[in-house]
């Protein structure tokens, strides 16, 4: 099994494997081009964010600077929008549904790191997928970790550090991130 797939498995892989070096390269070249893009480069933006990811709606908008590993593993619905300076470590796969917009400054981190420095030394990890559903707004600031789960029409405030599953429907904040109300 390559590390590529050992990586997408959710398995303990070498991060500085060639493939996965090279992938990494990849995405952040194209990531590059697109945040020294012209403001008003709609198409040319549009061309190289369905050239990255793996799956995108028709309508996005990544405002820059924006940041990514791989590129390949991040998916996106229709009606998507995030805002300046996001960041998506996209080890494992990451997918935003539908009508979803993120505030500045965001980072969904799918990397798990050893906690042996042994292991952590030579570069092991292992990643967890990141869920976002339908019409969830997410505020400046938020960061989400590995194996997160965000439910349908769920606003998650600005700055929380969401560590666990958040349900359907509801009012998010802080860190760690915890329900506060339900939307009706």
């Amino acid at each position: 099994m390559s590390e590529k797939e050992k990586m997408i498995n959710g398995e303990l892989y070498d991060a500085e494997d060639s493939e996965l070096k090279n992938a990494r390269i990849r995405a952040k070249t194209i990531c590059q081009k697109y945040n020294s893009l012209a403001v008003d480069a709609d198409e040319e933006k549009q061309e190289l964010l369905k050239k990255l990811f793996g799956k995108t709606g028709k309508q996005l908008k990544i405002e820059p600077n924006f940041f990514c590993d791989y590129g390949f593993n991040i998916e996106i619905g229709e009606n998507f929008y995030m805002n300046h300076n996001s960041v998506i470590l996209d080890c494992a796969k990451v997918k935003f549904g539908e009508n979803v917009f993120i505030g500045p400054n965001c980072g969904f981190y799918t990397a798990i790191h050893p906690i042996k420095a042994e292991e952590r030394n030579k570069f092991l990890e292992t990643a967890q997928p990141i869920t976002i559903g339908d019409n969830v707004w997410l505020g400046g600031n938020v960061t989400v970790l590995p194996g997160v789960k965000i439910g349908n029409n769920t606003v998650i405030g600005a700055g929380s550090v969401v560590t666990k599953d958040i349900p359907d429907n509801v009012v998010a904040v802080g860190n760690p991130c915890k329900v506060i109300k339900n939307i009706d």
